[in-house]
């Protein structure tokens, strides 16, 4: 392994410092679990590694009036044992509780998933349907970009040079909303995603008939025989995909059929049918295009019940 400089900062300031002066030679560094390993297979070589590790208050999860904001440093698994965010934001919950082991969700932080630009990086569907904003400050300033404008490519993101990630926003959700995330992979044992489905749902209602729920055979069957007697309108829909595309993706045509529509079993086949025709993977070892695009059509729907499902529940 190349060897390298490790520098650490007390402040953002100082930070920002270090990455001016050194240049294309230096590499921010987070928890260190995506920038270790790509060292080690030679990716990148930096001759200088900038550590945030030591900057206070960088770990904070603060839930204000109008939004959650996490710092760059929130770990995942600060993320996967919040009460809260299991609550409010399920759905990036369910990405934390499969990224990786405990030891690595010890580590790994919710900045460096999301600068890392992997298309499967788990934590970004989840993101990206609950409206997340990335606050990033550099020596001109601060500035915000809507996440799902922050992907340019596979490894790439609009960040420029000098620039550190200081917050990840999300947007209080409206009433009766559940979001809920899928990871699709060949085997229980750790690995990376296949195929990553997210999806958020606001109901016009959360009132339910409970007992219909009850007396049907399973979840899915009571979960249209109820929305038959409710007549439960789609407010709002998000959908998006992981390893469906070169980034992380919006599923807007699928949206676009639910949102403001009566939600039934049939037209959540075909939204689910849209956002596979949307999907643009690429085969791979984990996977080949047409095996994901027909996941997508299982998990999209499974997902949007699920969402309904925990608006019912409450969580």
């Amino acid at each position: 392994m190349k060897t390298f400089d490790y520098s650490t900062s007390k402040t953002l300031q100082e930070a920002l410092h270090l990455l001016h002066q050194q240049g294309d030679k230096a590499k921010l560094v987070a928890g260190g679990t995506d920038v270790m390993v790509m060292i080690k297979k030679r990716e990148i070589s930096p001759e200088v590694l900038v550590s945030l590790r030591r900057i206070p208050g960088l770990d904070q999860i603060q839930y204000e009036k109008s939004s959650l904001r996490l710092g760059p440093m929130t770990t995942h698994r600060a993320v996967e044992t919040s009460p809260l965010i299991r609550r409010e934001f399920s759905a990036l919950a369910d990405a934390a509780d499969v990224l990786g082991t405990v030891q690595i969700r010890n580590v790994a932080t919710i900045a460096g998933n999301i600068c890392t630009a992997a298309p499967s990086a788990d934590t970004a569907p989840p993101l990206l349907v609950l409206g997340a904003r990335i606050k990033v400050l550099s020596p001109e300033g601060e500035r915000t970009i809507p996440l799902e404008e922050f992907f340019k490519g596979p490894g790439e993101t609009v960040l420029r040079r000098g620039e550190i990630v200081t917050e990840v926003s999300i947007p209080k959700l409206l009433p009766h909303t559940g979001s809920a995330y899928w990871k699709h992979k060949r085997r229980g044992a750790l690995e990376l995603p296949m195929l990553g489905v997210a999806v958020l749902l606001s109901l016009n209602t959360d009132r339910i008939s409970c007992g219909d729920m009850m007396r049907a055979r399973s979840p899915v069957s009571s979960i249209f025989h109820a929305l038959e007697k409710d007549e439960l309108v789609c407010k709002e829909v998000r959908i998006a995909l992981g390893v469906a595309a070169p980034t992380p993706m919006r599923a807007f045509k699928a949206e676009n059929l639910l949102r403001g529509q009566k939600i039934s079993d049939g037209l959540l086949d075909k939204v689910a049918e849209t956002a596979s025709e949307e999907a643009r993977p690429r085969d791979s070892i984990r996977g080949e295009a047409w095996y994901r695009k027909e996941m997508v059509k299982v998990f999209v729907k499974r997902m949007a019940v699920t969402c309904i499902e925990r608006i019912i529940h409450g969580r």
